[in-house]
This record gives structure tokens, C-alpha cells and sequence, in this order.
């Protein structure tokens, strides 16, 4: 068998079948990577509450947030926000989307398997669905082989490792991507779906939404060579009120629930020192912490600037429109909405778009020598990425008591 000529269009759903066989074996073959660097390493994990006397490969899977994930699969939500002797509220389960613990549930009491079973081997699993449709997103743009050496890549993440481990990242990019591809297809009531499931696995409605407003931008300018209809503009219109519900939904069950409007917010509010959300700020107060009250703000700007350049550069022409435009938007969101820290690596993982630029193979098809040269930068980024995974799993993941940093 044979893989596609770089860049063939669709072809034969045989071909299809074949093409994806190769990307998923591809992928199997980075989780049995990470498997083996999470085995190595656990092995050097002292005994924790959260690991129990005896440490296992399932049990160091489920650390960390996995643990609230655990807890919320077996006890649910709070009616009440907890709070201290002061009235503050305190950490708790709503701060967690609950897609992925609940299905996790669903599984433990059809299999009778515990958490540290289900929530490894469902991340696992979804982490096959994402790559297989990351793939065929990015098959008709950048060819074949280019497509699962970012698949590769993309998987190969120094944080990729918590793609088969008890977190959400696996759930999210699954149903990311599936969106991302819906909307390719112009699928859009399939679209307005998956991102009211997006929200409740993850809080990426904004940066959805820009990628919608852009695929329907993008529909209405084709209107003259194929005229809309009725139809497809009522299921566009539910594509993007799908985007907006998603951002509103879980915050509402939040306030719902427990009868506090603002539950969600403030108990995302306590996991920030300042107990403050204020946009931007945890970036600037980083970047000074590490390079200076005067260099700081210098550095995250050229590091926006350097992401900018890479997004809206010739280099990524073959993306396209939607995919450039999740680039940017996604970053953006991030800056304004998350507090950075050694969480930060994990937040990277849904720019898989980027991985295709590095390479070199979202350019321009004439760009020959730029991608003659794209097998040996793949195999470079391979390997620092491989040595990333192992010092995020030793160094973030393993947990070093009495207290640790996050991963």
C-alpha cells in the first residue's frame, strides 16, 4: 500500500480508509511513546493521597486535576459553594467541565472499572478520533504525508502526554477538530452541535466563534457561484448561536445549580492569588517576573507579534482562511482569559495548525527548496519534542510533596 500523492485531492473513500489507517497507526505509535516515558517516570513517584501506597501506571494518570475529574465522576457538583470561616469561596468542582467526568461515570458503571481505568483509556481513545479527524482537515490542504507528520508532531507535544491521561484535552480537541471539519464541509447544524458540546468540555466558545464568523464570510462571498438558500443560512445562523450558547451554557448551569449567579467566576476566581480575573494582567506580571519591568511587556509582545507573522505569513497560505483564523483567535483568547503558568504548555496543544508551519508545509506549493528541507526540521522538532515529554512528565507531572507546581 501506498499513501496519496502529496497534494491529491479527496480521492477514493478506499484511499480515505488508507490514509487514515496510516495516521492512526502513526498515532499509536506517539501514545506508546508517552506510555512508556509515564511508566518510566512513575516508577520515581513517591506514594501521594492521590496515588494511594502503591503507585501504577493508571494511578499516576490520574493526578492533579485528574483528581477533580475523579471526584466529580463519583460525587457530582456542590449545590453550595464551599467557603472559609471569612465567607470566601473556596476551590471546588465547578471550576471543571463536566462532559468528560460524566460520561467517564456513565462508562465506570457499564465496565465496573474505577476512574484511573476509564478516564485514561477515554482520553486514549479520543485522542484517535481527534487525529483522525485532524487529518482529514488538513489532507486537502497541505497533502498526505505533510498531514501525518503534523499529526505526528501535533501528538509529540511535550504536553501531548496528557492525551491519555485523566483530563479533558483528548475530549476537547476531539470535538474541536470534528467542529473545525464540519465547518469545512459546511455542515453547519453538525457544527452548532459539537460546539454546544465544546461547551461543556471546555471554555473556547469565543475563539469558535471567530472561526465561524469567518466560514460564513467566507460561504456568502461564494454566494454567486453557489446561491444560498433558506435553509443553509437558518443552519449558519444556528452555527454561530450554537458558538454563543456554548460560552453561556455551563456558567449558567453553574449559577443554576447553586444559586449564585456568579458561581462559575468566582470559583475560577480561586485559583488566582489576587482572587482577580482582570484581562491581560497575568501576562504582563509574568513577563516582568522573568525578564524585567521594562522587558517584560517587550518580550510578550514580540512573542505575539512572532505567532501573528507565522499565522498571517505566506508560509501558512494552505491553511486557509478558518484555520488561520482559530491561529490567532485562539491565542488571543488566552491572552486575555488565562492566568500563565506551567498550564500553559497543555493550552498549547489545540494550536495544532502551527505544527503544519514549522515544517514548512503550509507555504506555497512553488516553495520547493523551503519544503525539500521540511523532513529534516520535522525530524529535529520530533526529537526535542520527544526530550520535552520527558523532563513535562518529570518535572510537571510527578508530583514532588509537600507541594508542586501544575502542569
Amino acid at each position: 500500500m501506498t499513501l496519496p500523492q502529496l497534494g491529491t485531492r479527496g480521492g477514493t473513500r478506499a484511499g480515505t480508509a488508507r490514509f487514515l489507517t496510516y495516521v492512526l497507526l502513526a498515532y499509536a505509535a506517539c501514545r506508546l511513546v508517552s506510555g512508556v516515558l509515564l511508566a518510566i517516570v512513575a516508577m520515581r513517584q513517591v506514594p501521594t493521597g492521590w496515588t494511594g501506597p502503591d503507585v501504577s501506571y493508571l494511578t499516576f494518570t490520574a493526578q492533579w486535576d485528574g483528581q477533580w475529574y475523579l471526584h466529580i465522576a463519583e460525587q457530582g457538583y456542590p449545590k453550595r459553594l464551599p467557603t472559609d470561616t471569612n465567607g470566601l469561596v473556596q476551590q471546588n468542582a465547578w471550576a471543571f467541565y463536566p462532559l468528560f467526568p460524566f460520561l467517564s461515570r456513565i462508562l465506570m458503571d457499564l465496565t465496573h472499572l474505577d476512574f484511573y481505568w476509564v478516564g485514561s483509556t477515554l482520553s486514549l481513545l479520543l485522542g484517535f478520533v481527534a487525529a483522525g479527524a485532524m487529518a482529514l482537515l488538513l489532507r486537502d490542504r497541505i497533502g498526505s504525508r505533510f498531514t501525518i507528520a503534523t499529526v505526528v508532531l501535533w501528538a509529540s507535544l511535550p504536553a501531548a502526554v496528557v492525551l491519555q491521561v485523566g483530563y479533558t484535552e483528548a475530549m476537547a480537541m476531539a470535538l474541536l477538530t470534528l467542529f473545525l471539519l464540519a465547518l469545512s464541509k459546511e455542515r453547519w447544524l453538525w457544527a452548532m452541535s459539537l460546539a454546544l458540546l465544546l461547551g461543556l468540555t471546555r471554555p473556547i466558545a469565543v475563539p469558535i466563534g471567530a472561526v465561524t464568523v469567518v466560514a460564513l464570510w467566507c460561504r456568502w462571498r461564494a454566494r454567486s457561484e453557489r446561491p444560498l438558500v433558506a435553509t443553509e443560512i437558518g443552519a449558519g445562523v444556528a452555527a454561530l448561536a450554537g458558538c454563543v450558547v456554548s460560552g453561556l451554557l455551563w456558567p449558567a448551569i453553574a449559577g443554576a445549580v447553586t444559586g449564585q449567579a456568579d458561581a462559575y467566576t468566582v470559583t475560577m476566581s480561586t485559583w488566582r492569588g489576587s482572587r482577580e480575573i482582570v484581562p491581560v494582567k497575568p501576562w504582563l506580571d509574568m513577563s516582568r517576573y522573568y525578564f524585567g519591568q521594562s522587558w517584560g511587556p517587550v518580550w510578550l509582545t514580540v512573542l505575539f507579534v512572532v505567532i501573528a507573522v507565522m499565522v498571517l505569513g505566506p508560509w501558512a497560505t494552505r491553511l486557509g482562511p478558518q484555520l488561520r483564523t482559530w491561529s490567532l483567535a485562539y491565542p488571543l483568547y488566552l491572552l486575555v482569559v488565562l492566568d500563565p503558568f506551567t498550564s500553559i504548555f497543555r493550552y498549547l496543544i489545540p494550536l495544532f495548525p502551527l505544527a503544519a508551519v514549522l515544517i514548512g508545509a503550509a507555504g506555497y506549493p512553488r516553495w520547493r527548496t523551503w519544503r525539500r528541507w521540511a523532513w529534516v526540521r520535522f525530524g529535529v522538532l520530533l526529537a526535542l519534542f520527544v526530550v520535552g515529554q520527558w523532563y513535562w512528565i518529570d518535572v510537571l507531572w510527578r508530583f514532588v510533596p509537600p507541594t508542586d507546581f501544575p502542569p
